[in-house]
Order: structure tokens, then sequence, then C-alpha cells
């Protein structure tokens, strides 16, 4: 069932002043007030006003980020001042020199604090969102997906919506994975917007997979829809696939996470399959051992990385099957290397896979290149008749 909302954004600093809640409070402390204000994307600011019948000697800030992690973190911030009967204490996330949070985010806080009689004091914890509120965002959903969107009409998120459910679909018949947690999706009208909304952003970047928040941010427009609907593509393979190998050992080979995203998103790009037969005639592919590893920042390099990659998961998947990519998937959730889990599942390491590709990838690109000049040779006997 889809279901549709209509977001108001209509600020961009969000201040929220707490009453004095306590979960436990000792001798004279009391919390007079409390307060943080959001600055999307770059700052939260937290704010205590504590009194007591003595000198106040201790504030600490706690808050943790909700995310995934194989562990409960909690940051402890201590506040310095100087010791009185009535404290102001103040502290700023400038996320600009530790990096931000994706729109969406949710932080808890608390506060303590202890006087010069021993008494102690702490507050109940608070959640805030962290949103992006410079837009009047709407929301459609669909199963555990959630799109937010402010540019373009209800048919236009329908649309992207629409292509979100047949990535899912086409992922879980090829390698039998699923979303396990509920995935949010923000549709910025631009790629200049969505930079606006991050951080640290590079010039190029279109999109962003935030895995650890299963949270997705992509610029599309109504005028770029289609380019838009292969991004969400990409971008929801790595969140599915983060979901399903998800461990606290290691993660996957670039060539493993990246072929799959652009497996997902259907044929290969003949810009992408031109970089292979350059590299097969010049002997220059890659080895799959160098792909583990991130891709290079030369561009040829990088988009012959890709086609590779994609390369490399068509051939696991045409020759063993999906059920095969579904273990070899489940086997990395528990941690294993990569020869490892190769060898597990196929019987070869990396090195074997290298050769086993290889050969069907040079294969495949002579018998298209035969099949090309046979035509050509039938459409000059014709064009001679």
């Amino acid at each position: 069932m889809i279901k549709w909302a209509s977001i108001s954004g209509l600020v961009i600093c969000l201040s929220l002043v707490m009453s004095p809640v306590l979960a436990q409070a000792e001798g004279g402390l009391k919390v007079l007030e409390t307060s943080v204000d959001v600055e999307f994307p770059s700052k939260l600011s937290f704010s205590l006003t504590v009194g007591s019948d003595v000198d106040i000697t201790d504030i600490r800030l706690h808050y943790a980020v909700d995310r995934t992690s194989f562990a409960e973190v909690t940051s402890e911030v201590y506040i310095e001042f100087e010791a009185a009967t009535t404290v102001e204490a103040e502290w700023t996330w400038d996320m600009r020199k530790t990096g931000g949070l994706p729109p969406g985010s949710s932080v808890e806080y608390w506060w303590t604090a202890r006087d010069a009689s021993g008494g102690r004091l702490e507050t109940a914890p608070v959640e805030v969102e962290f949103d992006d509120t410079r837009y009047s965002w709407k929301s459609l959903t669909s199963g555990e997906v959630t799109l937010y969107w402010y540019d373009g009409d209800l048919s236009f998120a329908r649309e992207l919506m629409e292509s979100v459910e047949q990535a899912l679909a086409r992922l879980a018949e090829d390698t039998g994975a699923y979303l396990s947690e509920a995935v949010r999706i923000y549709i910025y009208a631009n790629s200049l917007e969505l930079r606006g909304a991050m951080v640290f952003p590079q010039e190029w970047t279109g999109g962003v997979a935030f895995t650890r928040y299963s949270t997705l941010a992509i610029g599309i427009g109504p005028q770029n829809l289609a380019w838009g609907k292969r991004a969400i593509t990409h971008e929801l393979t790595h969140l599915v696939i983060h979901q399903m190998t998800l461990n606290p050992y290691g993660g996957l080979p670039t060539w493993l996470d990246e072929g799959l995203a652009m497996y997902n998103e259907g044929p290969l790009d003949s810009q992408f399959k031109s970089y292979l037969k350059r590299a097969i005639s010049e002997d220059g592919l890659i080895s799959v051992r160098s792909l583990s590893s991130p891709f290079s920042a030369y561009a040829e390099q990088s988009y012959l990385s890709y086609a590779e990659s994609y390369s490399l998961v068509e051939f696991l998947i045409s020759n063993y099957g999906q059920g095969k990519m579904l273990e070899l998937l489940n086997t990395f959730r528990e941690g294993s290397t990569y020869d490892g889990a190769l060898t597990e599942v196929y019987g070869f390491d990396m090195d074997g896979l290298n050769e086993l590709w290889r050969d069907y990838i040079i294969r495949q690109y002579e018998e298209a290149g035969a099949e090309s000049a046979d035509r050509s040779l039938l459409v000059r006997v014709v064009g001679v008749t």
C-alpha cells in the first residue's frame, strides 16, 4: 500500500526549549532551563541552565546518534565553567569539523551535573530530529520505503517509487537480498540543492547512500527522471546489500558491492562497454584482487573498474545462479574474508575467479566482435546485389 502525505518545513533553524524534567536529582540541584537549536546541516547547539544551594562543580552533556551499530555508543562532553550556584552551560556540535548527518537523523541527549555537596542531577533523555527544514517536504510510502520530495507533482514521486519497487524485486530475484529495515529516500530538486544538504560535498555528487542510517539523498528533478531512476536503483542496492551483510568483522570487496549496484540498474551502458572492449584489446584488465580495494580516482580507471565489477557479478549470477549469490552474501555476513567466502561458496578464491572471469569476458567480447563482423559482411554482400 502506498501512502502519501505533505510535510511543511518553514524554518532553517529549529529551537526547542524543554521544561525542566529530571530523571534523577539529589541535593539542591535543579534544572532551570534546557534547549537545543538545530541548524541543518552544520550544527546542533545544546544549552542548560542549572542551579543549586551550593557551587555547581561538574556538568556534562551525553548524546547518542540513532544509527546501525554493534554496540551502544554514547558521546560525553565535559563542559568547562567557573563554579557558581547558577551556571549556564552551552556546547555546539559543529559538524563542519566532524562530518555531518543525513536528513531525518535522530539524536538523543541528556545532561548530568554535580555540586560541591555531592548532589547529582540527571535529566531525562530527549530525542531531537535533525531535519532539513529548508523545504516543504511531501512523502510517499510503499512497504519499507518512504520517499520524501518537494519539487514535482505526485505522479513524479509515484514514478520514482515504481522504480524503487522494481529495483527491490529485481535484486531479490537475482540475489535473494531484501530490505530488513525501513529506508528513507530524500529527493532534492537538483544536485546543487543536494550538496547544500551536505557538510563536505564533492562538486560531482549527485547522490549518496548513508548506509548506517538507511537513508538515501539524491538530486533528481522532473527533467532528469531517467537518470534519477538508475541513480535510485544503484544507491538503494547499496543499502540493501549493506543490511544483508553487515557484521562487526569486515565488509565486501568493492567489486561485489559496486557490481551488484551496477547489475541491478539493468544492461551495461555502452560507455562502460567501450572501456571493457579497450581493456581487453590492450590486455589492460584490472585484476579481481585489485578491484577489491577502493577504485582509482582517475576517471578512465574508475569507469573500467565499474564496468569490470558489473561483468564479474554478471558472470557469477549467470553461471552459478541466485542461490550461490545469496549464499555468498550470507557468508560475508558471518565476517568471512574475501578469499574465504569465495572458496566456501564457489570453490575458488579471488585469483581463481580472476582466471575464470577473464576467459569468460574475453570470449564474450570476441564472439560479439565476430557476430558484428558477420553482420557487416552480410550488409556489404547485400549491397552489391
